[in-house]
């Protein structure tokens, strides 16, 4: 039974999905999501810098051995889907996993404890997970949609580009087919990738919603169970993010040794 004066679940789950919203119509912007985004790419900025600036060849140590291991990681990917050496790759690649999982990590949170801080200082409604935002993911995705238009336009010509969507894969015969298949088959890729990822960290925080409901004295074993798990879907996630980034690159970058 719902306590006199307390919200019921719908509104307590609907409050904690609203975005602090600024602007109007079209210009609306989804402040929370925007300042928690940069402020987890910021602090990976200076993480990176703090780490830069204190390595040591002889005695690594703390945050230098964690980097240098996902450094390696990230690296045997690409090493594996790239031919050879691209000086943007790498660094976009462990950029992309990094600020991934910093952003998904902040699922991890409990739910209550920023938005509640947040009503003190008079603001409503917080959303903390940057990545819960679906303008979050798909931005990410179209930026990588950008770089294959890139490579394959830089590779292929503005022309010999567009003639790959009017002759594959039928020919000359089925030309508009042609069109309508590889343009499709061109925007599922940001799609896939934004969506999938918004997709598996909604979900995630809804669970965290809906177990934060339970009763105060039995919430914290389905929580503590759940925030465990959680943590390997925060991280998978930022992977699957990273690959597929890994693998379209590669599949436009291809082009370049076909050309030669």
């Amino acid at each position: 039974m719902i306590e006199a004066g307390k919200p019921n679940p719908v509104e307590y789950i609907q409050h904690h999905l609203t975005n602090l919203q600024v602007g109007h119509g079209f210009w609306t912007f989804n402040l929370d999501t925007i300042v928690f985004g940069w402020l987890l790419g910021g602090f990976l900025v200076f993480l990176s810098w703090r780490v830069g600036r204190s390595l040591s060849l002889d005695n690594p140590r703390g945050a230098q051995n964690v980097l240098e291991a996902i450094l390696e990681f990230v690296d045997i990917q690409i090493k594996s889907a790239f031919p050879k050496p691209d000086p943007l790759i790498g660094p976009l690649a462990l950029t992309v996993f990094l600020w991934v999982f910093l952003m998904n990590a902040m699922d991890l949170i409990p739910v209550d404890l920023l938005p509640k801080a947040a009503e003190y200082a008079g603001i409503h409604h917080l959303k903390v997970v940057p990545t819960t935002d679906p303008y979050t993911t798909l931005g990410m995705s179209l930026s990588v949609f950008a770089l294959i238009l890139y490579y394959n336009i830089r590779i292929k010509g503005a022309w010999g580009y567009f003639k790959g969507f009017l002759f594959h894969p039928f020919g000359k015969w089925l030309m508009p087919v042609n069109f309508m298949m590889t343009a499709v088959e061109e925007l599922a890729k940001p799609l896939s990738m934004g969506l999938r990822l918004f997709g598996n960290m909604f979900a995630g925080e809804l669970v965290f919603l809906l177990i934060a409901l339970l009763p105060w004295w039995i919430l914290w074993v389905p929580g503590t169970l759940w925030a465990i798990f959680h943590i390997l879907i925060i991280t998978l996630q930022a992977f699957i993010f990273m690959i597929l980034t890994i693998m379209y690159l590669a599949l436009a970058y291809q082009s370049l040794d076909d050309a030669h």
